[in-house]
């Protein structure tokens, strides 16, 4: 009985495995995850390729303050009469590398808080979660406010307070699947042969999680670029003179009368980032749960409930 509940498992995770093939195949069949796909790609490509083709470097003086678009600064110029165009192209590889690290470091943090009270029960269990009830609480923007307020912004920080602020949201998720798994008969055979718990989460219940996970992953990933943009608006996170996109946006909004793409170029990539991403995640998700589930899969991980 043992070594068939062991089997099952193993079985059970390469279906996990070749459901997530099956969710992304069945994405890029759908509208919605050929368009989400297109748009993230798109912005993307600008990010990491639009260094290569800027026509000036981002501090360099090509016209008047808030000037109108002209011969070599096809999108006018800023606020202190540097071009646009190039600041835009200049001013999303940093954002977007913050943003995926801290999305992996809050996938990391919230997989680990959440397996390990499904796994551990008892104290541990009420521990865990509750510290994730109470970072809840928190709103996450001004979470990270609050700690880049007192500590001050330096990369890795900004980093950890984003990933932290992200983290609780995914432990719940992956606490409401893992207790069905670590109560399925594979796993319980593992444990009672004595394999260690960190072996038996990594080989049998991590596997079962992979397709919530990944969901969680195009969630995150897109309110982590939120909140690092709308801190570099706020002046967090980035140092004078450095062209980002969401900094743009509040250097550019009071000379919007005279040249509006200051403000509007960056808004409108940061927006097609954003939709693309929710897009094809809404996408994903439909393919892997099914119509019925998806949209409260979705909703519910974006509020931090359980599905």
């Amino acid at each position: 009985m043992t070594t068939e509940a062991v089997d099952a498992g193993r079985r059970g995770n390469r279906r996990e495995r070749g459901a997530i093939r099956r969710a992304l195949r069945g994405a890029l069949r759908s509208w919605r995850g050929r368009i989400g796909l297109v748009m993230a790609l798109a912005v993307l490509a600008l990010a990491f390729l639009g260094p290569l083709v800027a026509p000036h470097a981002a501090t360099d003086f090509v016209a008047l303050p808030s000037s109108p678009r002209g011969p070599g600064y096809p999108l006018g110029s800023d606020g202190l009469g540097q071009d646009v165009l190039s600041r835009v192209l200049l001013g999303g590889r940093k954002l977007l590398l913050l943003a995926v690290l801290s999305t992996g470091l809050a996938l990391v943090l919230g997989t680990l808080i959440g397996v390990t009270a499904a796994y551990r029960r008892g104290w541990a269990e009420t521990a865990l979660m509750r510290g994730v009830d109470v970072l809840l609480a928190f709103p996450q923007l001004v979470f990270v406010l609050l700690v880049v307020s007192v500590l001050g912004t330096p990369t890795w920080l900004l980093v950890l307070t984003v990933a932290i602020a992200q983290a609780p949201q995914i432990a719940r998720v992956v606490h409401a699947g893992a207790q069905d798994i670590c109560e399925r008969d594979f796993v319980q055979a593992v444990a009672l042969w004595g394999v260690p718990p960190r072996q038996v989460i990594a080989r049998h219940v991590l596997p079962s999680l992979s397709t919530p996970l990944a969901v969680e992953a195009g969630l995150r990933l897109g309110f982590s670029i939120v909140i690092i943009s709308g801190l570099n608006f706020l002046g967090f996170g980035v140092q004078p003179g450095t062209p980002s996109w969401g900094v743009m946006i509040n250097e550019n909004r009071l000379g919007m009368a005279s040249n509006p793409w200051g403000v509007v170029a960056p808004a409108l990539v940061l927006a097609i980032l954003a939709i693309g991403t929710n897009l094809f995640t809404d996408a994903f998700a439909r393919a892997a749960f099914g119509e019925d589930r998806a949209d409260d899969t979705v909703i519910g991980s974006g509020m931090g409930a359980t599905p």
